[in-house]
């Protein structure tokens, strides 16, 4: 192979009467160059993308929801007992949700109510520790013994209250007094706010003390769900096959990735659709090294014949004009290689680019994985190993008295 490198390489320096084919094979390079940096870049933002979704959403969301068909349910001590024995589970606590109006001085809005125990810990609410939760929503003496409630940040803003402020909660349980049907209401203080940037979360939920939420929609002892919380997001499918087995009808599980399934299925499509629209131009830099080697093919007719003259076989010739466009495409793969990566820790360590209020996050989010490099680098390479295959058969065909004769 040190006689077809040595050709090759020397085919790359091209003379001056050649510089046509020599500026060819540049733009070659730089094709390739610009569309591994391309989909390097744009692989990570969508990855970042992806990473930061999943993170706003566990931030707020249990990994595992163990539910009943019926609707609210009792007697989940038992089950709940069981669960806290899983190794796998670092937090599981029951959850009840429900539905209220929230009335301030100044206005009037819809409210999802979560009920949790504070004392399981601080997955529960995005940014508290337990020991603020059990705080912001015990009673206080300061407050007249009200029970505290903590607000997603936008729902704060929209009814105009902060920390300190009274609210009513108003919930579509009604019961029967000497007036008539009216509904179940409890007051409340703002205790806290919590932000966990997706809006859906932050306009429309609130946290109370589990005992009341009960007393709210009238669900006494009952809950809606556990909410689990296990020490791998990634293997919460594995862990319900293996140590969920007790749970049966009218109980079924959903998971994290269920719940959540059109958005990161849409995540996956869009980040697919890039690499394919993106690898467009790698094709087109790989169709400039075809065109490049073609070129070379009838520029070197004579050096061909007398290689073949000399003993040359059709593999080493076919070799020659191999090696010469695997070079410019290696080349091209490691410049576009490097500068993506480069431009991605620049975007990530100085969030250069700022964007507007209307997407959930204030700069690109970045997360560069080695396996999407490895995928992109490898792809590249091969795209333009298979691009030097057509040039260099003909050329590996050529009959050598023939060229010799009309070259």
């Amino acid at each position: 192979m040190t006689v077809e490198f040595f050709i090759a390489g020397k085919y790359l320096r091209a003379k001056r009467k050649e510089g046509f084919i020599s500026l060819i094979t540049f733009l070659s390079v730089a094709g390739v160059m610009v569309g591994v940096m391309a989909l390097v870049i744009v692989i990570a933002v969508m990855s970042g993308a992806e990473t930061q979704f999943r993170q706003r959403i566990l931030g707020l969301e249990p990994h595992i929801l163990v539910m009943n068909f019926k609707g609210s349910y009792g007697d989940y001590g038992p089950m709940l007992a069981s669960l806290e024995k899983n190794p796998h589970i670092k937090v599981a606590s029951p959850i009840l949700f429900g539905q209220a109006m929230i009335r301030t001085n100044l206005s009037f809005s819809g409210v999802m109510v979560r009920g949790i125990i504070p004392e399981n810990g601080s997955a529960l609410v995005k940014d508290f520790t337990k020991g603020q939760l059990e705080t912001a929503l015990g009673k206080s003496a300061e407050n007249n013994d009200l029970p505290g409630i903590i607000l997603g940040k936008e729902l704060a803003n929209s009814v105009g209250v902060i920390k300190g402020d009274k609210i009513i909660l108003m919930s579509s349980k009604s019961f029967i007094s000497p007036i008539g049907q009216i509904p179940s209401m409890k007051r409340f203080v703002v205790q806290g706010t919590f932000e966990s940037g997706m809006a859906e979360y932050d306009s429309i939920l609130a946290y109370v003390h589990l005992d009341q939420a009960q007393q709210l929609i009238s669900a006494k002892d009952k809950i809606s769900a556990i909410g689990i919380w296990v020490d791998d997001v990634f293997k919460v499918k594995q862990i319900q096959k293996d140590y969920f087995g007790f749970i049966e009808y009218p109980f079924y599980i959903r998971d994290w990735m269920d719940i959540n399934q059109s958005l990161f299925s849409a995540l996956k499509l869009e980040k697919t659709a890039m690499f394919i629209i993106l690898t467009l131009i790698i094709l087109v830099a790989a169709f400039n090294i075809a065109s490049a080697l073609i070129m070379m093919v009838m520029e070197k007719t004579k050096d061909i014949a007398v290689l073949k003259a000399m003993g040359a076989t059709h593999t080493m010739i076919r070799r020659i004009f191999i090696i010469k466009g695997m070079i410019i495409g290696f080349l091209g793969t490691l410049m576009g290689t490097v500068s993506g990566v480069v431009v991605c820790f620049f975007l990530k360590k100085y969030d250069f680019i700022k964007l507007p209020d209307a997407y959930p996050f204030s700069t690109l989010p970045i997360q560069l994985e080695y396996m999407d490099v490895l995928i992109i680098s490898v792809s590249a390479i091969l795209i333009c190993f298979i691009s030097t295959l057509y040039p260099s058969y003909k050329a590996s065909k050529m009959d050598p008295v023939e060229a010799i004769r009309y070259g």
